[in-house]
């Protein structure tokens, strides 16, 4: 399968994958075969990751495993060629949003062509904003003693805090740089850090908002296929739609209980600030980045394939999607688990 030739316009990345969870633009890296930087790999239904070389409602999606492109592509086995290398290193990784591709590349020795490629699009933070309130909160009361202050995004903070008009302000940024340790030209960089990781916090729980109705439907949609009638001597169904349920049921509590657990760390940040329990706190989210994301982008796939083909309750019947479930949602799922098993332990701060 040779993809057709493209112009250069469409190596650039778009929002909507900067953004996604499961698809990984390969423009991004320092490939040798041009028609990999016109492709994305991406997490199908099966959670496998595959390279997709076109895709769209109207033409469908075409795609080529890992060694299959090899293959397509005649890249030699003996060495390795540096492309199957690096695509195979890809394939192994949970998830694609920015934050979990910022240390896993990075534990790889993958480097990408521009740094911007590991950030949200401006669009994306934009609609995060009310999600960074409850992280804009704090510092603005700490500064300025009220938040009534007009922000749309982190970097309007930022902006504030170069050049802070309030004397009393001031003088409480000249304390908070030496409760961190830091010189007061260096607060915008603690901002620029502190903006980046609750922003990583925000991200997260915006795509688990997204997807928490259509998992809601779906675990509906097992109960009511254990209570078929069609399907109850189908004790393999009954069992598969048992051990998924519980499966999302719990995976979504772990996630929902570290949220928690950083909120209370960010809490007793402000109480007692300090650089010490500043990076403490950073050091506790960025570790848990790739259990929540691999977890998130294999729920959001499976959700979002069973949303395509199951839109609504009068969509097919119990048969069909009991065939379903066989042949594609519970491939991978013991995947999920596995990424959950392997988080580390949470830290006392």
């Amino acid at each position: 399968m040779r993809p057709e030739k493209a112009d250069d316009s469409e190596n650039e990345i778009r929002d909507v994958d900067r953004d996604s969870l499961h698809t990984l633009p390969l423009s991004m890296l320092p490939f040798e075969t041009k028609a990999l930087k016109r492709a994305r790999m991406i997490k199908n239904v099966r959670l496998q990751a595959v390279i997709e070389f076109f895709g769209g409602s109207e033409m469908g999606s075409g795609q080529l495993s890992v060694e299959d492109a090899a293959k397509e592509f005649g890249w030699p086995r003996t060495p390795v060629h540096p492309d199957l290398r690096m695509l195979r290193s890809l394939a192994e990784l949970s998830s694609y949003d920015v934050y979990s591709l910022r240390l896993t590349l990075r534990e790889r020795d993958l480097v990408v062509n521009h740094v911007d490629s590991l950030r949200l699009s401006p669009r994306k933070i934009k609609d995060l904003t009310s999600y960074m309130s409850a992280f804009t909160r704090p510092l603005l009361l700490e500064v300025y003693g009220t938040d009534d202050v007009s922000i749309q995004t982190f970097d309007d903070i930022i902006n504030l805090f170069r050049s802070p008009d309030v004397k009393k302000a001031r003088e409480k940024l000249r304390n908070m740089a030496t409760r961190l340790g830091i010189s007061l030209g260096d607060i915008p960089k603690f901002l620029e850090d502190y903006g980046d990781i609750f922003l990583s916090l925000a991200y997260y729980r915006n795509c688990l908002d997204s997807i928490a109705p259509s998992i809601d439907k779906f675990v509906s949609s097992l109960e009511e296929l254990r209570r078929a009638h069609q399907l109850k001597h189908d004790n393999n169904l009954i069992q598969t739609c048992l051990v998924m349920e519980r499966t999302i049921n719990d995976l979504t509590a772990a996630i929902t209980g570290r949220f928690e657990n950083f909120d209370r760390s960010t809490d007793d940040m402000w109480h007692d600030l300090s650089a010490e329990r500043f990076r403490k706190v950073e050091r506790l989210i960025r570790s848990y980045h790739t259990t929540i994301g691999g977890v998130l982008c294999a729920l959001s796939v499976k959700i979002d394939a069973w949303t395509r083909v199951f839109p609504d309750a009068k969509v097919g019947g119990p048969l069909k999607r009991a065939e379903f479930i066989h042949a594609e949602m519970k491939q991978g799922f013991e995947h999920i688990r596995k990424i959950e098993d392997n988080a580390p332990m949470l830290a006392s701060l």
